[in-house]
């Protein structure tokens, strides 16, 4: 076999896992435990929703008593639900004590307290928010 038949037929294989990597979706989102985003940095939510997936945003920090509280039960659902995947978005920017509401990313959502979560359905439309969204969290942690 030619070198250049080699590097066509390389060439066409890598091109033809591209979309079959596409499909397996972002492996970096749902892995064994849920992935830490933001240090107080803003942040594009539909960057992280993983299609076919309910999404659970968890915005917290790691001053909030209530954050800490429910973290266990939050990293237990995300890794015995296949249905359900949880992104935890550290509110605080490095070197930051106490909860740092002045944060761009507590900006960003106009956060008052937390933990705070926003829910989306596996086809990445907003399902729920806040209260509502923690009383689903909370339904699906019993």
């Amino acid at each position: 076999m030619s070198r250049r038949h080699s590097f066509i037929t390389l060439l066409v294989a890598a091109l033809l896992a591209i979309p079959l990597a596409a499909l397996a979706g972002d492996n970096q989102t749902k892995g064994p435990k849920p992935v830490h985003i933001s240090q107080g940095k803003e942040v594009t939510l539909a960057d992280y929703l993983v299609p076919g997936k309910t999404t659970i945003f968890d915005f917290y920090s790691e001053y909030c008593p209530p954050c800490r509280a429910i973290a266990p039960r939050l990293e237990k659902l995300h890794m015995t639900r296949d249905d359900i995947v949880v992104v935890k978005i550290d509110i605080n920017r490095p070197g930051m004590k106490g909860i740092d509401w002045k944060s761009p990313v507590a900006r960003q959502y106009k956060l008052q307290s937390i933990p705070h979560f926003k829910v989306y359905d596996p086809d990445g439309n907003l399902k729920a928010e806040g209260d509502e969204a923690y009383e689903l969290v909370n339904s699906w942690l019993k």
